[in-house]
């Protein structure tokens, strides 16, 4: 018989935080999460204004799924040994990127990368905007469903860096949908405009978010808690509304 067929007939399986894994499961659970994800992205996108609801649902239910097929709490970076670390990078990541924002809002150059106008908001909208939805609506849900399930799930039939990197490359194309809205509101893809300059968001938003889903990967990787990326995740969105807030209050003084 065939040495090659023997050795991938009888190879162990591969193993998982020191755990046997059945790989075709693993796969198939993947699979179904990724589809799972596909179908919210869309019922996000078209309703908007349940998007806490939806978020907050989806992510019980998504928690609900990881755990039915076997995944620990540490193993979905939710560990309460881990919170202390989480916390940590978090703060930290939070810092950083107010830190970012700051300097862009004061060069008079980069503050006109602030004036998103979908959050032309009045200061009450604002803060109902980066301190409830996004952290509700968006982080929360998003956090849970790629640095913890996803991650999880991928990480019981791949290497860190694979997972690293497919989980990124799906957080990208999450983003596809919002990136036309952004793109709409900016009015592009209007009668007389070229479907080049959305097309141009739309790698550009993908591509972005795609790294911003890697430094995630590894804020999760290294902390070993989804505290760490969501800390980040909600200092990239939440305060980007809250510094567009000001940004829209100066040009228009």
């Amino acid at each position: 018989m065939n040495r090659r067929f023997l050795r991938s007939r009888y190879a162990p399986a591969p193993r998982y935080n020191g755990m046997a894994v059945d790989r075709q499961p693993a796969v198939v659970a993947t699979a179904v999460t990724i589809t799972a994800l596909a179908v919210l992205n869309v019922m996000k996108h078209t309703m908007p204004s349940a998007s806490v609801v939806i978020g907050a649902t989806a992510t019980a239910g998504l928690l609900a799924v990881a755990r039915a097929s076997g995944l620990s709490w540490a193993q979905l970076g939710l560990s309460p040994d881990r919170v202390r670390h989480g916390l940590v990078w978090g703060l930290g990541a939070i810092g950083a990127v107010g830190v970012v924002y700051l300097v862009g809002l004061a060069i008079p150059l980069t503050r006109g990368a602030f004036l998103d106008a979908r959050y032309q908001l009045e200061a009450s909208d604002a803060l109902k905007t980066a301190l409830i939805v996004i952290p509700i609506g968006t982080v929360l849900f998003e956090e849970v469903a790629f640095r913890s399930v996803l991650w999880g799930m991928l990480k019981r039939h791949m290497s860190t860096a694979r997972t690293v990197v497919v989980s990124s490359a799906l957080f990208g194309l999450w983003h596809i949908l919002p990136s036309l809205d952004f793109a709409a509101a900016h009015g592009m893809g209007e009668k007389g405009t070229s479907t080049g300059a959305t097309a141009l968001v739309v790698l550009g938003t993908v591509l972005f978010t795609a790294a911003g889903g890697a430094v995630a990967g590894e804020l999760r990787r290294r902390s070993g808690s989804v505290l760490a990326s969501a800390g980040m995740h909600w200092a990239t969105n939440g305060l980007g509304v809250l510094f567009g807030l000001i940004a829209w209050r100066i040009v228009t003084s």
